[in-house]
């Protein structure tokens, strides 16, 4: 498997020459500054690929190979007229990537927002923080900060009891940090940041959009990029929605192993493959992961190794947990993972699966310091090396 690291550009607390010295090899990043809907260009991609690639001599080479993410308009979601151009910009930019030799895509479909946590700094009892889902919290925000339109009734009269009893508990600063960390953008998100008003707008947009709606823009989105993707032998590497569940009103496509089939079914395309984001799949209980990773093994172009523990009272709230310690079997799920490169490499032009760590916990030295919410250095460093062992001990052991 090939060692990846998320790197968010020159600004990004983590440097690349900090990433050399993980060992990671790869570099998985986007062209952040570049809005939603234009095309990535050949310049601007070969002067950010510079700037990864740098290198004094006797050092370790890193190279950008994986990109998470080209963004997809939203008006490519809901297929509204003239959309047409945002796709052919999205193919632009993927036909310039391949000239550029950068050839595995994440991307994702989710309306109008992409992860989301409710806390950003959940204390763990070791003392390092993480990031934690919850559902009480979310409910509260949705009920009575965003008041949206009919919310009550996706509800039960227990949960809007709690949600009302978790609001009068926050004050002003609470219930504003909790909005932010909603809605006004997160590291590595690939749609807009929001104000109120504004993100009430947005979601009034999809008021009449079904999943089935949903997934047949998403259906005719890939019928137009697919052909052309393997044409250049790019891989797409559909990352899954996060949470995994509806939420606000909109409808959520990629949640389960049954989406999956659902996606490679309709188009059976070898570009058309999948993220296996082992911490967003397993944060639905009827998902089971080392059965993914077996069963979708050929369509597999990336992977975030993660877990998280979900809580025992209420499965839809849950934290980030260690990497090799959560509600997983991360190493049943890295034996599949290698199994399928096992398989892989009797076939002509095999590739290795690109791996990352993910949202690492902010711990030790970090914890005080301006850091991108999950994407702290040691953090994820620990990640990686329980990973890499894992690897290793699962290879010596073929």
């Amino acid at each position: 498997m090939r060692e990846s690291w998320r790197w968010f550009g020159p600004n990004d607390p983590v440097t690349i020459d900090e990433i050399r010295q993980t060992g990671a090899t790869d570099i998985v990043s986007a062209l952040h500054h570049v809005p939603a809907g234009e095309v990535w260009t050949k310049e601007d991609i070969q002067s950010y690929k510079k700037v990864i690639e740098a290198c004094e001599p006797g050092m370790t080479p890193l190279r950008w190979t994986v990109v998470e993410s080209i963004p997809v308009h939203e008006d490519i979601k809901l297929a509204r007229p003239g959309h047409e151009k945002y796709v052919d910009n999205w193919i632009a930019s993927m036909e310039n990537l391949a000239a550029c030799g950068v050839k595995t895509i994440c991307y994702n479909f989710m309306p109008v927002i992409d992860w989301t946590r409710t806390d950003l700094q959940y204390r763990l009892p070791n003392g390092a923080y993480a990031l934690r889902f919850d559902q009480p919290k979310f409910a509260a925000f949705d009920l009575f900060i965003l008041q949206r339109e009919n919310s009550q009734k996706e509800y039960s009269e227990q949960e809007i009891a709690e949600a009302k009893r978790v609001y009068d508990s926050m004050d002003e600063a609470q219930r504003e940090q909790l909005t932010n960390n909603i809605i006004a953008g997160l590291p590595g998100r690939m749609t807009d940041s929001y104000g109120l008003d504004d993100f009430r707008a947005m979601l009034a947009n999809y008021k009449d959009v079904s999943a089935d709606t949903l997934r047949n823009n998403l259906f005719s989105f890939l019928a137009k990029v697919l052909p052309r993707a393997e044409a250049l032998g790019v891989k797409l590497a559909i990352h899954p929605d996060d949470p995994p569940r509806d939420m606000l009103g909109l409808p959520r496509i990629v949640c389960t192993a049954d989406d999956l089939n659902i996606l490679f079914d309709a188009l059976p395309s070898p570009s058309n493959g999948m993220t296996l984001c082992v911490g967003t799949y397993s944060s639905r209980p009827d998902n089971d992961l080392p059965a993914m990773a077996s069963q979708f093994g050929p369509r597999i172009h990336f992977s975030h190794l993660r877990g998280v523990s979900r809580d025992p009272q209420e499965q839809r709230s849950f934290y980030e947990a260690s990497h090799l310690d959560s509600d997983v079997d991360m190493v049943s799920v890295i034996d599949a993972l290698l199994a399928e490169e096992r398989r892989r490499a009797s076939a002509p032009d095999s590739e290795e699966i690109f791996i990352r760590p993910d949202h690492g916990h902010q711990m030790m030295d970090d914890i005080g310091k301006s850091v991108n919410p999950g994407y702290s250095g040691i953090g994820r460093l620990k990640g990686l090396a329980e990973i890499r062992g894992v690897i290793r001990a699962l290879s010596k052991r073929t």
